[in-house]
């Protein structure tokens, strides 16, 4: 349907030989909307939006109108707008519980009596595997070969269904495994900055011309922002919704513009950037709000800086972290393969829609600024559990003595070390045992790349060794990668010190860093060890990496190879050796690093348009182990109830043609009170199984080995094991069972006080129909944009969370699953209302509940006080009112589709 176009806007733009329909941002301004040309790039990308899908419902005068407004209260009013992204990217971890949402979709709208195959993406939506490869074989010529033969043994249920869904659905391409990583892919392949579709206005078909934009099922799709693309990761729920054609309901934002000055100093990564950037953020406070970059510092940034920073938004809080198109974009288009008549309509289109920026174009109107100059940025690093936790270079050493004395309450071992039954080394605490160049944040970034490779030909000329104990791996974000390093002739030096490819995959950042040697692991454990890890990846929260460690720190992959030829982040690499060449003289991290100079002169001779052309020629065909994947072809899915890894999930049964009606949280326990900053992973773990554990229990009755268990990650299209992990974290602690709480997921059923696994207590509520809540702390849900952390909490019988504040994506997932949550006043915690988990809680007027609206909760003590407490709605727009009554976003679809 065409825009009723209020603000006459629409105008036509000719570009070579084709003539494009687009709405006028210029126009609109001279038509009404005054002083539209002063917002942010990102907000503008925002309202063209509007423009275009003007309809008088979904969108209206009135919400287009908000944009005028904004300029004055600058995202304070809480105006709601439907936004409609171009297109939907998903990874497989997230993208097959997706696909398994559609199917049972499809199941459902039979079953009301609907057309199957109005279940469709009406948006374009590409789904890459990259997600299942696990770090098993390492430091070997054959850990490629080899990895990949494992993914595709684990896997080959997955990819069947994954393989029927191309075929099933419209609009559905399937990037096979073994390509990358779906951000980079996206950078490099799939984004367009400038998206065209035909559509037929007034009886005529044209092609229209509009900012290319998306929301993805992981939360690095900010990674695109650097490309002057919009969008941010969802959730699955709603990332299905948006496939739909239903709009992504949001507020419009406080826009934070980030100003930046100078250049950066020799010897300083975009790694080194990121975390500072990341930092000054959180410090900040960016939750919920875009940020924008401006200043003349960006234009001394290279695109993949830009890419490197964007990729950090969930990990600095904010929704986006967007950056205009220049000539670097152009540029970027250019060298990565893009058609010549698409970068044409890039320039000619961003022009003539104010979206280009130069070092002439004034500053935009933002919320509030904050300024960085680049200049200024020294070597850095985060850890060693937080993405924010940026320490120089020179302070890890006295950071991690601090935190063992701290946080791992064994300041009196620095100096201890044990030996490795069978090997001829021992191990120490802060020993790095772990060291992997992951995909993702530094991946697209040649600089830092060919700085690592550089650093490894250095230290291989002097005669440095890895240590023993170091798992090494390499996992490029893309075949691009590996190419341009072979052609440097610089992979030969990385295989000598273990950096061997090892695949073309999210690994060791999301817990597939597969096992360690067993003697290693072994001794970790029986000895009480805080092992190390050094990643060049965006996560390094508890328990993610691997279980073995618990020191974990995000670094720039030059550094991923320093620490493995330190073997510890016990040695300061500013003042101290890093080992000793094969003269026998010290080397020191000085001695073997790369100028800037000669890092880009290897980029300027290797990374070119001919490498990503030819990577790129036939993206969805696959491997000749993606080829020989038999799928089945049906409208609907035939459902094996004998599988492990896809089930038909529970969510639409006995769902009727009305929703029922809301009624009152009644007498309900608590299920966990937890600490602040539970991630997704906390709640929902992405990483290996343990046999002990509920899953593990249902894996093993259902006849699978410990050796074949894979990992939640991969199981998330079974609804039996994904609801048996939840809140299973190895390191989560629920405060229900003393003062620092038990690690790993228990709670204390009342009133038989028994203590139990989370999901067993949840389990036994059930049968005696007691609904559950959950307290916790601040930034409540932040991390990855796992809707498996709602999907399970609704499954464990849980109506509500309440917690002094939640991460963005989190809260829309609960709401989207039908679970309220609520914010406690500020300065009101769980423990400030001497919470134990033996009280009970009612919260009544959710059948009237109006957006943001504030309730109360009945809290009714062990002693029979009672205390009511105000509690915040975050249910916080009038849509998502209705996913609530409809019992989720989905149930709203379905229904909708089935009238």
């Amino acid at each position: 349907m065409a825009s009723l176009d209020s603000f006459k806007c629409r105008q036509t733009l000719i570009v070579g030989d084709k003539t494009y329909v687009y709405y006028s941002l210029p126009l609109a301004e001279q038509n009404g909307l005054a002083g539209i040309s002063k917002l942010p790039f990102s907000m503008k990308v925002l309202l063209e939006n509007l423009l275009r899908f003007e309809d008088g419902r979904s969108v209206t005068k009135t919400d287009i109108e908000g944009f005028v407004a904004w300029l004055d209260d600058k995202g304070s009013a809480g105006k709601e707008i439907g936004f409609r992204p171009a297109r939907v990217l998903m990874q497989d971890f997230t993208g097959v519980p997706a696909v398994v949402d559609l199917a049972a979709m499809r199941d459902g709208v039979k079953a009301l009596g609907g057309d199957a195959q109005k279940i469709n993406p009406l948006v374009p939506v590409d789904l890459v595997i990259d997600h299942s490869v696990i770090v098993d074989e390492f430091g070997s010529p054959k850990a490629f070969a080899r990895n990949v033969e494992l993914e595709y043994e684990r896997n080959q249920e997955r990819y069947k269904f994954l393989k029927w869904g191309q075929l099933a659905f419209d609009n559905f391409r399937v990037v096979p495994p073994g390509t990358g990583i779906c951000h980079q892919v996206n950078l490099e392949y799939l984004a367009q900055t400038v998206w065209t579709r035909k559509e037929t206005i007034d009886g005529a078909e044209v092609e229209v011309a509009y900012p290319d934009t998306l929301v993805g099922t992981d939360s690095h799709t900010t990674m695109v922002n650097g490309l002057a693309v919009l969008g941010w990761g969802v959730g699955g729920i709603e990332a299905e919704a948006a496939m739909l054609g239903q709009p992504q309901s949001m507020l419009l934002p406080e826009v934070i513009g980030f100003k930046l000055t100078g250049s950066l100093k020799e010897g300083i990564t975009a790694t080194d950037l990121v975390l500072t950037v990341t930092q000054m953020l959180r410090k900040k406070g960016v939750v919920g709000k875009f940020v924008e970059f401006f200043g003349p510092g960006l234009y001394n940034l290279t695109l993949a800086d830009r890419a490197t920073i964007a990729n950090m938004g969930p990990e600095y809080g904010a929704t986006c972290g967007f950056f205009p198109v220049d000539t670097e974009t152009l540029d970027y288009l250019t060298v990565t393969g893009r058609k010549a008549d698409r970068i044409a309509l890039v320039e000619a289109y961003s022009k003539a829609q104010g979206l280009f920026a130069t070092p002439q174009t004034a500053d935009p109107v933002f919320t509030d600024t904050l300024e960085l100059d680049l200049g200024t940025v020294k070597p850095s690093m985060a850890g060693p559990k937080r993405p924010e936790g940026r320490v120089d270079l020179s302070a890890v050493k006295a950071g991690f003595a601090a935190a063992m004395d701290s946080d791992y309450k064994k300041g009196g071992e620095l100096s201890r070390r044990v030996q490795v039954e069978g090997e001829d080394f021992d191990l120490g605490h802060g020993d790095v045992v772990i060291a992997a160049i992951t995909s993702c944040t530094n991946t697209s970034n040649p600089s830092v790349l060919m700085a690592a490779g550089l650093l490894a030909r250095n230290a291989v000329a002097k005669g440095l060794k890895v240590k023993p104990w170091v798992k090494t791996s390499l996992a490029p974000g893309s075949q691009v990668v590996a190419e341009y390093l072979a052609k440097a002739g610089l992979q030969p030096d990385l295989d000598k010190l273990g950096f061997n490819l090892v695949g073309f995959g999210c690994t060791t950042c999301i817990g597939n860093s597969g096992p360690l040697p067993a003697p290693i692991s072994k001794t970790i454990n029986e000895k009480g060890l805080i092992a190390g890890a050094v990643i060049s990846g965006n996560r390094n929260f508890e328990g993610r990496v691997s279980p073995d460690v618990q020191a974990n720190y995000l670094a720039s992959p030059p550094l991923v190879v320093a620490y493995a030829l330190a073997g510890s982040v016990q040695i300061d690499l500013t003042t101290q050796p890093i080992g000793q060449g094969s003269d026998g003289k010290d080397v020191y991290l000085r001695d073997i690093w790369p100028s800037n100079k000669e890092i880009q002169d290897f980029i300027q001779k290797n990374v070119t348009r001919a490498i990503f052309e030819a990577k790129y020629a036939d993206v969805f065909k696959g491997d000749e182990h993606w080829q020989a994947v038999n799928a089945p072809t049906s409208e609907t899915y035939a459902w094996d109830d004998e599988s492990t890894y896809v089930q038909n999930p529970p969510y639409f049964r006995g769902m009727g043609k009305q929703p029922a009606p809301i009624g009152d949280i009644k007498g309900a326990r608590i299920l966990g009170l937890f600490g602040d900053k539970i991630t997704t992973d906390h709640i929902s773990p992405a990483g290996s199984i343990k046999a002990a554990s509920p899953a593990g229990a249902y894996l093993t009755e259902h006849g699978v080995a410990v050796a074949d268990f894979n990992q939640y990650g991969t199981r998330r299209g079974n609804h039996e094991v994904m609801m048996r992990g939840t809140f299973a974290n190895i390191r989560i602690r629920n405060h229900m069972l003393g003062p620092n709480g038990r690690e790993g997921g228990y709670t204390i059923h009342y009133p038989s006080k028994e203590e139990l696994p989370i999901y067993d207590a949840a389990m036994k509520y059930q049968q005696e129909n007691v609904p559950l809540v959950i307290f916790a702390g601040v930034e409540y849900g932040n991390g990855s944009s796992r809707d498996w952390a709602a999907k399970g909490t609704n499954l464990l019988g849980v109506k509500a969370v309440i917690a002094q504040s939640f991460e963005r994506i989190h809260r829309s997932n609960l709401v989207g699953m039908g679970v309220v949550p609520f914010t406690l006043q500020e300065g009101t915690s769980w423990a400030s209302l001497d919470l134990k988990g033996d009280e009970t809680v009612s919260i009544k007027g959710l059948a009237t509940v109006k957006p943001r609206q504030t309730l109360e909760a009945e809290i009714t003590y062990a002693d029979g006080s009672v205390k009511k407490v105000p509690i915040l709605c975050r249910i916080d727009t009038l849509d998502e009112i209705d996913y609530f009554k409809n019992a989720g976003i989905l149930h709203y679809v379905l229904r909708g589709l089935a009238a």
